[in-house]
């Protein structure tokens, strides 16, 4: 048995050995192949590359095994290589950064890892974003500063929208189904009152799981950052010295805006978790403030299809839930393209054609089986 473990251990050994040359190579590649700071960040990737390739070797050495000879590139490397040579990096780079997305948790659960190959594996994903990525524009940059203008820290608004969203558009079809196959008022109100609690409980509950597990993860990974801070600052200099090449400084210019941001710890920390990770510290979201928005804004805009039914009955109620919905459908939309700075036209008329059709389609349906039932 424990000469099984060595021979899967050595096997595990050989092909990781085999992932980071033809990485490795991948980059040398693209470095050759770029120029000014891009090759510069291409051929430090391809050097992390190389020491994780170094680490393999070494502990094959240690098993007692023979290190394989480098041979040559896979072909999907010679592939890449070729394009990033007859057109520009920037024809490989998606293919790169999924691939690089894929891998990134490799390292994981890894036993045999070497310190800090998880986090460099978890990076090189973002420092390709990064590349991928244009400058921004100014007005782009002061919208990212002053986070007010559209900011939502709590992730309140977002579950806000979408909470009136689905209970607008869920119990419009209910109620419409219960309408459509000729049940008595009562029956309609009852289906519209199960349909708002049920779909707003559901909602709070979903909400408040789904952001307390966001939460969790992101307090993790800053938990993290903060560790490989303290445990290994070099690196850490090194990595945010890289970030920035890859955002277009020059190397001397990286590594200097690099140091004045090490000098302070929590500064560090801070600019690590938003450039690295993409997270702001301070913007984790609020689990009941979702929860409770969701809750509220799915009874507000389930509460739309039924109100009519609790003051009339028949055709009236009918005429006046759709007419009240298909306006309540619109605005919604035109709400939502106006948040994410589109045609509130169109937004609107969207939101009403996608609503319309889910209400319409259960009434049809309601409708056929109210008639086959009676």
């Amino acid at each position: 048995m424990a000469g099984d473990g060595k021979a899967q251990r050595v096997r595990r050994y050989r092909e990781l050995l085999a992932s980071e040359r033809d990485a490795a190579s991948l980059y040398r590649t693209m470095a050759e192949a770029d120029s000014g700071h891009r090759r510069e960040v291409f051929g430090k990737l391809a050097e992390i590359e190389e020491r994780h390739a170094a680490h393999w070797e070494s502990r094959l050495r240690e098993a007692g095994a023979d290190v394989p000879a480098p041979g040559g590139a896979s072909a999907r490397t010679r592939l890449l290589g070729l394009l990033a040579r007859r057109f520009s990096t920037d024809t490989v780079l998606p293919f790169v950064e999924r691939a690089e997305k894929a891998d990134a948790a490799k390292y994981d659960a890894e036993p045999d890892a070497a310190a800090g190959m998880a986090a460099d594996e978890h990076g090189h994903a973002r420092q390709l974003a990064k590349l991928r990525s244009p400058r921004p524009s100014a007005q782009e940059a002061i919208a990212r500063r002053e986070r007010w203008h559209r900011g939502d820290r709590s992730g309140a608004l977002r579950a806000g929208v979408f909470g009136v969203s689905d209970g607008l558009v869920s119990n419009a079809a209910l109620v419409m189904g219960f309408a459509g196959s000729g049940s008595a008022r009562s029956t309609i109100v009852l289906a519209g009152v199960a349909g708002l609690l049920a779909g707003s409980f559901s909602m709070a509950a979903g909400e408040y799981i789904s952001m307390s597990s966001q939460r969790e993860m992101f307090e993790r990974e800053l938990s993290l950052e903060a560790q490989e801070l303290e445990e290994k600052p070099e690196e850490e200099h090194e990595e945010l010295a890289l970030l920035y090449q890859a955002k277009g400084l020059a190397a001397e210019e990286a590594h200097r805006l690099a140091d004045r941001l090490m000098s302070d710890r929590e500064v560090a920390l801070d600019t690590l978790a938003r450039e690295e990770l993409g997270l702001d510290p301070d913007a984790l979201g609020s689990p009941w403030s979702a929860a409770i928005s969701s809750m509220l804004t799915f009874a507000v805009g389930a509460a739309v299809a039924l109100v009519p039914y609790l003051f009339a009955a028949g055709s009236a109620a009918l005429i006046a839930a759709i007419v009240a919905v298909a306006v309540a459908l619109f605005a919604v939309g035109a709400g939502m393209g106006l948040l994410n700075g589109r045609s509130v036209v169109r937004s609107g008329l969207r939101q009403l054609l996608v609503g319309g059709l889910a209400a319409a389609v259960t009434f049809a349906v309601g409708h056929l089986l109210g008639a086959g039932v009676s």
